[in-house]
């Protein structure tokens, strides 16, 4: 027989803690199911017998008969464990992406639900997990909860995978027992955080790939082509005076030649200055208001602040995360400075008894239409359902905004490249038409 620790939940949803004996884990499971409670957290009491403790020093320089076979057997055992706990420094390894964590979270809200208890879940979780940071951090986790610790306790340990939302999300359900129900609305809400994215980086690859093709069809012709129609119309001109536009175009290619390194570096130069401004309070704010009153961008920008804002603090108090504590953790993970001191001052009038609205609708970023729906929300008690009623709104907006952004940005830089390369064209064909009138009255 073996003792098992665990973790359950009892009918109320009330936390507590005990061991049973049983000669398996399947065992201790039923035993504690039998009890009428729900088992979270389970894993087996291991102790050394104290007898063999000091059979773990060896005399040193005596070596008794096979020793050495078995010395090298442990040392065969020991080369296997450092290879196995080398692990790359914490800056080379790559980071979990969203992909792999909501899948994750998907998986083990279906297997807590199914009925299987947590540290089940983990094991089952771990055995197919490829992400190494992300199997590292569940087997962390789940030695944790073998060792007494809740599950949002271990979560804490890894902060740079598992954020606030994450945490708090996860201790609401723990606290009222619907465990498997804050994990789907988390998997769900990082699905629908992770479309929007996906679509705005979508948006964005064509003109990225025709501005990059704009500057490199020019930098080319200006550097290579120009400079040998200039020495053509040198030698087939006599130095005549060209059209003002060849000439134009010319110096411009002069200009490119001889400072294209100085070009290159101050442009370097200013990246790396708005750089440093943004990482000072001042800078960050200033940077974070231009993104929302940018005439393109702008509009796009301020509805998916406004969607994930409303999506991230409905989600938090659908899942039981008290007001205050949620608004704080929308602060911190708005990533945007305007809209987090919006946050701020809501929690600020919440915490004096006073209602949303007002802190609300003094902030640019949030329309009228939001406000009153947030207003109607606190009225009718039903603020976590208006929350997220506001955030699908602006999903759509959001994809509106894109598609309207992408219709305007394509044929604007078709137009650019057109005129440019264009120009170029025109530019180097008149003094060739010249010559060629030249050349044919001379033949005349």
């Amino acid at each position: 027989m073996a003792t098992f620790q665990y973790i359950a939940k009892d009918s109320a949803g009330n936390e507590t803690r005990g061991t049973v004996e049983a000669g398996d884990r399947n065992s201790a499971i039923d035993a504690v199911r039998a009890q009428g409670l729900l088992p979270t957290a389970l894993g087996e009491v291991k102790s050394a017998p104290r007898e063999q403790q000091p059979q773990r020093k060896a005399p040193q320089n005596r070596r008794a008969p096979g020793s050495g076979a078995q010395a090298q057997k442990k040392g065969g055992m020991l080369n296997k464990e450092i290879k196995i706990n080398i692990k790359l420094p914490k800056w080379m390894q790559g980071k979990v992406k969203t992909k792999d964590l909501t899948q994750f979270t998907r998986q083990l809200a279906t297997l807590v639900n199914a009925g299987l208890p947590l540290m089940r879940g983990l094991d089952v979780l771990k055995r197919q997990m490829k992400n190494p940071q992300l199997l590292d951090a569940l087997s962390g986790i789940s030695e944790n909860i073998a060792a007494g610790g809740t599950f949002s306790e271990s979560l804490t340990q890894y902060p740079k995978i598992f954020d606030k939302l994450y945490v708090n999300m996860v201790k609401a359900g723990e606290a009222g027992g619907v465990l498997e129900v804050v994990l789907g609305r988390l998997a769900e809400f990082a699905e629908k955080s992770e479309k929007i994215k996906n679509k705005v980086k979508g948006a964005m690859i064509y003109p990225i790939v025709v501005l990059v093709a704009a500057v490199g069809i020019t930098a080319f012709l200006l550097v290579m082509v120009i400079p040998k129609f200039k020495q053509v119309f040198n030698d087939m001109l006599g130095g005549a005076a060209l059209p003002a536009i060849t000439e134009a175009v010319i110096q411009a290619s002069e200009f490119v030649q001889n400072n294209g390194l100085q070009v290159a570096g101050a442009i370097f130069a200013i990246v790396v200055i708005m750089k440093v401004i943004g990482k000072t309070e001042q800078g960050a704010h200033f940077f974070d208001m231009l993104k929302l009153k940018m005439p393109v961008t702008g509009t796009l920008a301020r509805r998916s602040a406004v969607s994930r804002m409303t999506r991230t603090l409905g989600t938090l108090l659908s899942s039981g995360v008290p007001i205050l504590q949620s608004l704080v953790i929308v602060r911190d993970t708005t990533g945007n400075r305007v809209v987090s001191d919006a946050i701020q001052s809501v929690h600020d009038a919440v915490k004096e008894g006073e209602s949303m609205t007002q802190p609300l609708s003094q902030c640019t970023v949030f329309p009228p239409m939001v406000v009153s729906m947030v207003e109607v929300g606190e009225e009718t008690g039903a603020l976590a359902d208006m929350l997220t009623r506001i955030a699908n709104t602006y999903d759509d907006e959001v994809d509106n905004a894109v598609a309207g952004m992408t219709a305007a940005i394509e044929p604007a830089l078709i137009i650019v490249l057109a005129v440019v390369v264009g120009t170029i064209v025109i530019a180097m064909f008149l003094p060739m038409i010249k010559i060629i009138s030249s050349v044919s009255g001379a033949g005349a």
